[in-house]
């Protein structure tokens, strides 16, 4: 969670640190005044959670000397100067080198806070992608695969931790794009097994009368066109893990079969009566329920019973929200790399599109999205963009001006939470409006904090 973002005023007049710490406390600022450039720089460093404001004219380390020095300690580090009229010139040049903004004497206290504030939300979206970035680092150092802060998330790395290197057979349940084979290929990496087989195949993307000679194998002369011997999946998994995505798409008949092979452990190819063993561990995911569906006749419930020893039930995106500026930070860094472009930074309305939209078809959609960001094609950002800059009068078929509002509000609710851990108290301390305003806010646009924890 970013700390809370201060603002640093430098002056050596009393009067004036004292005027103006005043004015940016009313408006809800943390303050921190300082006589001297000196004093102040003791109190800054790299990633330093607020911004500076500092008078040029000063003895000793006058503001642009100050600033030079903020620049090699934090050039992302916001400065504000506040000059004479004789110095603007200076201060232009000053920005051009890196300064956030200049208020020339005398300026109203409205003109400082305005500054401040768009100073300050820009270092919170700069803390948080560094932040991110950090999470990330230390993911691809402990060679983790299953990304995300999120209870849900430390929840399901914790319990594929503890069953990676156990024998016991797993359902992964989650919706199309939730990460079920990045789950299995984890709980097989982290397992004694990891050094053997991991074979994956999807029961839905094959015919029925290939999926039987895929997953047994067969014998030479086993049927027609079975010129040679093929090993099977399962007995070319020996040693390993299997993992069977769609499980639910495999044909009933073929479902006893596999019944009895984690039952005995053994595997009968086509063409042949030899009975082989196998030493593996099977791994199942499912897009549906499968309890509902052995209700209906429309899965073996004996097979159901066999495979739903332990179930991971994998969350949607859209119900751990907190997790999309992390996961899509991981997928530009990797998009970036593949297609050898530069990086895109996170702007505030790519932002508020990533918090606001369901992502329906979960991990893999953003993966994919952040791939069209790195090659200049997101037209969908760009739908969004012009849906929320609609004039009141738009044509139809264009979100209507209340809808746009409903939409950017959720969005800045979300991101909030986001922000703050799904910490409600923090975010609307943040937002700057009472608890209760914020509890009902979440209510009416169905926002449980819960998802961001």
């Amino acid at each position: 969670m970013t700390a809370t973002l201060q603002v640093v005023f430098v002056d050596d007049e009393e009067d004036v640190r004292r005027a103006n710490a005043q004015s940016l406390e009313l408006a809800g600022f943390e303050v921190r005044p300082f006589g001297s450039a000196q004093t102040a720089l003791t109190h800054l460093g790299a990633d330093f959670p607020g911004v500076v404001v500092t008078d040029v004219r000063m003895p000793l380390m006058d503001g642009l000397e100050f600033f030079q020095t903020i620049r090699r300690i934090d050039p992302e580090l916001p400065v504000i100067l506040v000059t004479g009229h004789g110095d603007i010139p200076m201060a232009v040049q000053a920005m051009r080198a890196g300064a956030y903004d200049f208020l020339a004497k005398p300026y109203p206290a409205d003109r400082l806070i305005s500054s401040v504030r768009r100073a300050l939300d820009k270092r919170g979206l700069v803390l948080d992608n560094r932040r991110l970035r950090a999470e990330l680092d230390r993911a691809r150092q402990a060679d983790v695969m299953l990304l995300g802060q999120t209870s849900a998330m430390e929840r399901i790395r914790k319990t594929v931790a503890d069953l990676a290197d156990t024998t016991v057979d797993v359902l992964i349940q989650g919706e199309t794009g939730a990460g079920k084979e990045v789950v299995a290929n984890a709980l097989h990496r982290w397992s004694s097994r990891c050094d053997r087989p991991f074979v994956a195949l999807n029961c839905g993307s094959l015919p029925e009368s290939v999926i039987e000679s895929e997953l047994f194998g067969h014998e030479a002369g086993a049927f027609t066109g079975a010129q040679r011997r093929r090993i099977g999946k399962i007995e070319h998994s020996h040693g390993g893990t299997l993992f069977l995505d769609e499980i639910e798409s495999m044909p009933l008949a073929l479902q006893v079969k596999l019944l009895r092979v984690l039952q005995e452990r053994s595997v009968e190819p086509l063409g042949t009566n030899e009975v082989r063993p196998v030493d593996l561990r099977v791994i199942a995911a499912t897009k549906i329920d499968l309890a509902e569906a052995s209700s209906r006749g429309a899965f073996r419930a004996d097979l159901y019973y066999r495979l739903n020893v332990v179930t991971l039930h994998l969350p949607p995106l859209r119900e751990r929200r907190a997790d999309i500026p992390l996961l899509y930070e991981h997928f530009l860094t990797q998009a970036a790399e593949r297609f050898r472009r530069p990086a895109p930074p996170v702007e505030p309305d790519l932002r508020t599109y990533l918090l606001a939209h369901d992502w329906p078809g979960n991990v893999r959609e953003l993966a994919h999205f952040a791939e069209r960001v790195v090659l200049g094609v997101a037209p969908e950002l760009n739908a969004f963009a012009t849906a929320r800059a609609a004039p009141l009068d738009a044509p139809a078929g264009r979100p209507s001006l209340a809808m746009q509002i409903d939409a950017y509000e959720s969005a800045l609710l979300r991101e909030a939470l986001a922000r703050h851990n799904g910490d409600v108290r923090a975010a609307a301390d943040g937002l700057g409006v009472a608890r209760k305003t914020l509890y009902d806010k979440l209510n009416r646009h169905k926002i449980d904090p819960g998802e961001f924890r």
